[in-house]
């Protein structure tokens, strides 16, 4: 056993020394995401939120460029070509911003330009991925609809041939980036099966109503997608796959990152119960004095670094190319659930003042919400995880 004197001091924000895994890169890759957030979103962020836009998505968007943060695990055609790590790590710090900065880079990266760049031809990657990685282009993915969410299989956009072209109609719902994008990956069903378009949103017959009265991802653009009859040639569709198991990947891609975004709002809310508990002051002591919040902040930090933790190892099995589908389902529900309980826990530590727009408790909380729901509800990974452990599909 170690004597203690040589022990390294406890880091409260680092309790379980998980930072001792990681790599100079990788933090110099953090601090440079985690900076920008601090100048560029954290002054500005409630009030978008509380507006319900983000006024400055373009600018953003070029900045996030200029910092290699699109499409980064991705190589070449102008991608960062970083490590599975160093992408979970930017994504944890977006988040700990806001929820609604981190899905504009997931929809960016991991959904538009990795389908691209994964099942697209050698003149589309060409063509997109270049202007989409410096934040020229932004993009958008349409896979849900209005009434097929978890079962993209009912889906009913529909492209039809005529002639050399393609004819594409149908609607998309909940789409992040819609109504800024320049491009949009649209997923429909053919009578081959399910295929993937690369949609120029200038395109006849395409528009993007963006959708109003959110409570949740307020400082994010969401938008239906209307597909009137669109015409596009033979080549907009992705050359390199047929049925689910395109937007699938994509999903299972992007979800990765939510596994490490959640830790990073869970973060924020956790670091804000931690200072007010410090200084907030009753009968006569900082309630951070009390064990009952003492219990609170122990059990907020366990949740927090096993997240952490486990974010972290999933990052190394998709580095060494052996992570599982199953494996992001399992991340995504545990990781998503308990930055729920996390962050409604930093509010009853906040009082009342855990509503307040003035802490970022409440805002995180609700945006929350929405990553709960998207690319996967708590049930549908439940059943992916029940399915794996027994072998007997649940899902019909």
């Amino acid at each position: 056993m170690v004597a203690s004197s040589k022990l390294p001091p406890f880091d409260p924000a680092d309790p379980l020394g998980i930072d001792d895994l990681l790599e100079p890169e990788d933090l110099a890759i953090r601090d440079t995401v985690r900076s920008w957030a601090a100048e560029r979103v954290e002054p500005f962020v409630a009030e978008w939120y509380e507006r319900g836009e983000l006024p400055v998505i373009r600018e953003l968007a070029r900045e996030l460029g200029t910092i290699g943060a699109l499409g980064m695990s991705l190589d070449g055609y102008g991608c960062a070509g970083a490590s599975a790590v160093q992408y979970g790590l930017a994504c944890l710090e977006l988040e700990a911003a806001d929820s609604g900065i981190r899905s504009l880079v997931s929809v960016q990266g991991s959904l538009a330009m990795y389908a691209i760049h994964r099942f697209g031809s050698e003149e589309q990657k060409r063509t997109w991925l270049p202007r989409m990685a410096s934040g020229e282009v932004i993009g958008c993915f349409g896979l849900t609809e209005p009434d097929h969410g978890s079962d993209p299989a009912g889906m009913r956009t529909y492209a039809k041939r005529d002639g050399s072209d393609w004819v594409l109609s149908g609607r998309k719902m909940w789409i992040t980036n819609g109504s800024v994008a320049g491009v949009a990956v649209v997923w429909a069903q053919t009578d081959a099966g399910v295929r993937g378009f690369v949609v120029p949103t200038d395109s006849p017959g395409f528009s993007a109503p963006e959708i109003k009265h959110k409570w949740s991802l307020r400082a994010s653009v969401t938008s239906e997608l209307v597909l009137d009859e669109v015409r596009l040639p033979e080549d907009a569709v992705l050359p390199e796959v047929v049925g689910l198991r395109g937007p699938l990947s994509c999903l299972s891609h992007a979800r990765y990152g939510i596994v490490w975004g959640a830790m990073g709002a869970a973060r924020t809310c956790f670091e804000a119960a931690v200072d007010y508990a410090r200084t907030r002051e009753q009968f006569g002591r900082p309630i951070g004095g009390f064990q009952l919040t003492q219990a609170k902040l122990a059990d907020m930090a366990v949740e927090l670094h096993k997240g952490i933790l486990l974010a972290h190892h999933l990052g190394r099995r998709m580095d060494a190319g052996r992570l599982r589908p199953e494996q992001v389902s399992f991340g995504k529900l545990n990781n998503v659930r308990e930055a729920i309980e996390i962050c409604r826990t930093a509010r009853t530590i906040l009082g009342a003042n855990g509503i307040s727009l003035e802490y970022p408790v409440m805002r995180h909380a609700t945006n929350l919400e929405s990553v709960l729901t998207y690319e996967g509800t708590v049930e549908m990974h439940q059943l992916v995880l029940g399915k794996a452990l027994t072998g007997l599909d649940a899902f019909r």
